[in-house]
């Protein structure tokens, strides 16, 4: 009977995680978006939370199909049950943001351009008016 063969080659024991789970390094991609976006959502709905009460903030992966649209939307909003919806699309963003070389900080900025945007959009002000 043939034991199999385990990558405990010198009786040490397995390996644990680099970085313990509380650890920034230790955050996927999408977390790390994920926390992006929740930044940049209290920053800006701050002054504006009365108005804003009952919207929603959330992230999607990628947004839905739609046979009538010729770009990739990179937000959304969105009514469904009485509740509207403003939705950020990760993966859009992150080519969008990935493709003009500069990284995190372009991802930030376009993050906080959406969240504008789509708050400016839902309050019927211009952009300049919610993050002057």
């Amino acid at each position: 009977m043939s034991r199999a063969k385990r990558r405990d080659r010198h009786g040490r024991g397995l390996r644990g995680p680099l970085a313990p789970p509380e650890v920034p390094i230790s955050l996927t991609r999408s977390e790390k978006f994920d926390d992006l976006v929740r930044e940049e959502v209290q920053r800006i709905v701050a002054p504006w939370s009365e108005r804003l009460a009952g919207v929603e903030f959330a992230v999607e992966d990628v947004p839905r199909p739609d046979p009538d649209e010729t770009r990739v939307p990179l937000s959304a909003t969105r009514e469904a049950g009485g509740t509207t919806r403003v939705v950020v699309f990760r993966r859009p963003v992150e080519s969008r943001a990935g493709s003009s070389g500069q990284g995190e900080r372009e991802l930030v900025r376009l993050i906080h351009e959406l969240v504008v945007e789509e708050v400016a959009a839902l309050l019927g002000v211009p952009p300049e008016e919610v993050e002057p």
